[in-house]
């Protein structure tokens, strides 16, 4: 069974989205190679007050932990560039069945 992964940045959304069309080729080998270690779906990047979760679907938290190890330094690199002040913690859901999906 997949996994949804969350993962929270604390930084200026607007500084964030200047970083990926700034470095939009970079980004795009990051994406390429999630894909390559198994990543479903990457939903998106979601904005909130000073700060923006990512949200992907894997299928597994250990999946996705080898895919951020191998392409720490380069995430690290855009996180940096865009000022995310926090150390991000990867959080992990997985689906249960309550009826009430649609």
């Amino acid at each position: 069974m997949s996994v949804m992964m969350g993962l929270r940045l604390t930084v200026d959304p607007a500084r964030l989205e200047e970083v990926a069309r700034e470095k939009q080729e970079f980004i795009k080998e990051i994406s390429a190679r999630s894909k390559e270690m198994g990543a479903i779906h990457h939903h998106r990047f979601m904005a909130g007050d000073g700060e923006v979760l990512v949200i992907d679907e894997w299928p597994s938290a250990e999946a996705f932990q080898a895919f951020f190890e191998d392409q720490g330094e380069k995430i690290g690199a855009l996180m940096g560039a865009a000022g995310v002040s926090n150390e991000p913690q990867p959080l992990f859901w997985h689906p249960m069945d309550t009826g009430d999906s649609f």
